[in-house]
């Protein structure tokens, strides 16, 4: 029920997800639309529906949570806590399923904040940001903690086994950054298990120095959307010039392939989503604005995640490397 085209491109996103990437899919919330919509794709027989009369507004945030126990995504999170659903995918607030995610799946042990984890299609190898936007106002101790979150799962998700890190800050240098930055700085350099590369800058998002990025959720957020709106201009950019002139087509013409999969290495619909990393269940997070296929994505990503292990495996790299002495 979440999202900017809710319920009707989330439905199609589910037919799509259980037709053509063998994702069994429940749908939880308000019956009679989602219904209606499954019959408009004759898939009414297919889908199951579990109730959920309430639901948390694009506009609201952690607090709703409270207020509406039985949201849509508050009764997603009790299937995965009970064992009826291996994992959850929401296109709805992210304040809302970051809190109601955090209340009904708990923290994994050592684990007071969940951070979302965006994966970049950088080459050769795809590189983890986190936070994306979860924890917006964060202590050094936490960033450390995303640090650990994010190793373990580029080693668990992304199977690279020395997973370098690297703090995203304004400058290469170990003085530069704010307060938290340096401090954060510090404890990484002398955290054991990490593989910490240093500072790294925004022109860095991008380029593969590093398999995780770490920042807090403010900057995290700003550091994506403004990559995503780089990329759709460029992308728009570059097909107008394309078809300014005939060399021009023909040139593109016989760069098709190319053309191709770089559009589609940098289209966002093919990642589906970001997962929330920290909770004991698969939860990830659509896109406000997802339409069918990004859903689908979505699905089809949460569904790889879960039966991987992923969550499981993250723990145990987690409590391979947590330090004996209190570090958040």
């Amino acid at each position: 029920m979440g999202g900017d085209h809710a319920p009707h491109e989330l439905v199609a996103g589910a037919v799509h997800a259980t037709r053509e990437l063998g994702v069994r899919v429940v749908l939880v919330g308000q019956p009679r639309p989602i219904y209606e919509a499954l019959q408009a794709h004759g898939a009414a027989d297919e889908i199951p529906i579990v109730r959920a009369e309430e639901t948390v507004g694009m506009d609201e945030g952690a607090l709703a949570t409270l207020r509406r126990p039985r949201s849509s995504v508050a009764v997603a999170c009790h299937l995965v806590r009970r064992g009826d659903a291996a994992a959850v995918v929401s296109a709805g607030s992210t304040a809302a399923v970051v809190a109601t995610g955090r209340l009904r799946l708990r923290g994994q042990p050592g684990v007071l904040r969940p951070a979302i984890a965006v994966t970049l299609p950088t080459l050769p190898e795809p590189t983890v940001l986190l936070d994306a936007g979860a924890t917006a106002d964060v202590k050094p101790e936490m960033l450390v903690q995303f640090a650990q979150l994010g190793a373990a799962y580029a080693e668990t998700a992304l199977g690279i086994p020395h997973p370098r890190v690297g703090l995203l800050t304004i400058g290469s240098e170990t003085e530069k950054g704010n307060k938290v930055t340096r401090r954060a700085h510090e404890l990484l350099a002398t955290t054991p298990g990490l593989d910490f590369a240093g500072n790294v800058e925004g022109h860095d998002l991008l380029t593969g120095k590093v398999h995780v990025i770490v920042t807090d959720g403010f900057t995290g957020n700003v550091a994506l959307k403004t990559m995503e709106g780089s990329v759709r201009y460029t992308l728009a950019e570059l097909r107008e010039a394309i078809n300014a002139s005939r060399p021009a087509r023909l040139g593109a013409l016989l760069q098709r392939g190319a053309l191709r999969r770089l559009a589609r290495r940098l289209d966002p619909e093919q990642y589906g989503g970001a997962v929330l990393l920290g909770l004991n269940g698969t939860v990830v997070i659509a896109h406000g604005a997802s339409k069918a296929r990004a859903i689908a994505s979505a699905c089809a990503f949460a569904a790889s995640l879960a039966a991987r292990g992923v969550v499981a495996r993250v723990g145990e790299r987690l409590a391979a490397h947590r330090p004996h002495h209190r570090l958040w």
